[in-house]
């Protein structure tokens, strides 16, 4: 069991590749589930992660021993939200099971707090057990349609598109206290 926080930093250019791969690898559970789709699909194009990188959305778990990152986290801004969007956070299986995601989540929860924004979204899985029931462990609660703002519906059309409609998914939410300290 992970004991001491990993170290988060912006990832770097030269790493944008290892992003991929960590992409790749964190897919294949998904396959054990029925959802080979979700597998084989292909990781964001560097350029598109690079995007991220210059805004400064984007960060990396780094193994200590290694020096190389484990996990990543990147992320938007969703302005009629007042939100911290979670495009996409991923571990390699390798990595599991420590305490990683949920540090990266901690690391953009801070960023989006220093942003003034009050709260964090995500779309995911409803029924992968390291998907919405993890998230809904970590403070994030399910939003009702009725709560979408146009952004936010913005990406579900958009996910409905790329086909990931095919497993029942949702919209999260967790708050953010102006304290310092992420809402339950």
């Amino acid at each position: 069991m992970h004991t001491r926080s990993p170290l988060i930093r912006p990832v770097t250019a030269t790493e944008l590749p290892l992003l991929q791969d960590i992409e790749r690898a964190a897919g294949e559970p998904f396959r054990a589930l029925g959802m080979a789709s979700i597998a084989d699909d292909e990781p964001p194009a560097v350029e598109d992660l690079d995007r991220f990188r210059r805004a400064g959305r984007a960060w990396v778990a780094v193994d200590e021993e290694a020096g190389a990152p484990i996990a990543y986290l990147i992320s938007e801004p969703v302005e009629d939200a007042d939100a911290e969007h979670i495009e996409q956070v991923s571990v390699h299986p390798r990595a599991a099971r420590r305490g990683i995601g949920g540090a990266l989540i901690e690391h953009a929860a801070r960023h989006a707090r220093a942003a003034g924004r009050s709260a964090l979204t995500l779309t995911t899985f409803a029924d992968v057990p390291w998907n919405a029931p993890y998230y809904a462990r970590i403070g994030f609660r399910p939003l009702a349609p009725a709560e979408l703002t146009p952004e936010l519906r913005a990406i579900r059309a958009h996910e409905a598109e790329l086909g990931l409609d095919r497993w029942p998914r949702l919209c999260m939410r967790r708050d953010l206290t102006s304290a310092g300290r992420t809402a339950p």
